[in-house]
């Protein structure tokens, strides 16, 4: 089971600027936006830098480098987006998964990450509020995911074998299975779909048994999409 990827969270009418943009366009963009931050492009589309909020009014706190300690703090026009830049940019692929773009974002103290193809060129960006709207996915939706993608489409099993109760993002599970390998089979996969917060399961089963063999391709094999 795959989680959902960046690719198919993120915005890819992407706001940015060159290394020559100057502070005040910059800014500009930033307010018009309504963003904290952009990714700084090279001639080929590579990100090479990411200037934010915080980048534009620490550097103008510090002056320009190089001016004297009696020397006046030059107006914002003065910078460029290279010199005010944080680099090297923190970047994530689209096809990493989201919840490896939350880690990287806790990590990296940052609310945005620009996505990049296999030669760094900008794709699209994905935000924390992206992010966090996986687990915001209505109960309703979680529930069907449950129902088809799990117990019909992965386990083969009838839609009315299994009751599917969510509240919250609690998956309660009620009802009669085979056997028992099947039961932990089915809390497993129920628990990776994004948006779950927890599994309680009440099924029960007669008998244990092995796991039939499109259950093993399911847990294990290299196909499975989510």
């Amino acid at each position: 089971m795959k989680h959902i990827k960046v690719g198919d969270l993120m915005t890819d009418d992407v706001v940015s600027v060159v290394p020559l943009t100057s502070f005040k366009e910059v800014a500009k963009l930033l307010a018009q936006h309504d963003i904290s931050g952009l990714p700084v492009l090279d001639d080929e589309d590579r990100v090479v830098g990411v200037v934010s909020e915080s980048d534009l009014l620490s550097r103008q706190a510090a002056g320009h480098p190089g001016a004297g300690a009696t020397a006046a703090v030059p107006s914002g026009a003065e910078f460029t987006a290279a010199e005010i830049m944080s680099t090297p940019a923190v970047t994530v692929h689209a096809e990493e998964s989201a919840p490896e773009a939350a880690r990287l974002m806790t990590r990296s103290g940052v609310e945005r990450l620009p996505v990049v193809d296999d030669e760094d060129r900008l794709v699209g960006i994905v935000t924390r509020r992206d992010l966090l709207s996986l687990f915001l996915r209505p109960d309703s939706e979680i529930r069907r995911r449950i129902i088809e993608d799990v117990l019909v489409s992965a386990m083969g099993i009838g839609s009315d074998a299994v009751t599917v109760h969510v509240v919250e993002g609690v998956v309660t599970l009620e009802g009669r299975l085979e056997n028992r390998s099947q039961i932990a089979i089915l809390a497993y996969l129920a628990e990776q779909l994004d948006g779950v917060v927890a599994v309680v399961s009440h099924v029960t089963a007669p008998v244990d048994g092995p796991v039939p063999a499109p259950l093993q391709e399911v847990t294990h094999g290299p196909s499975a999409e989510w």
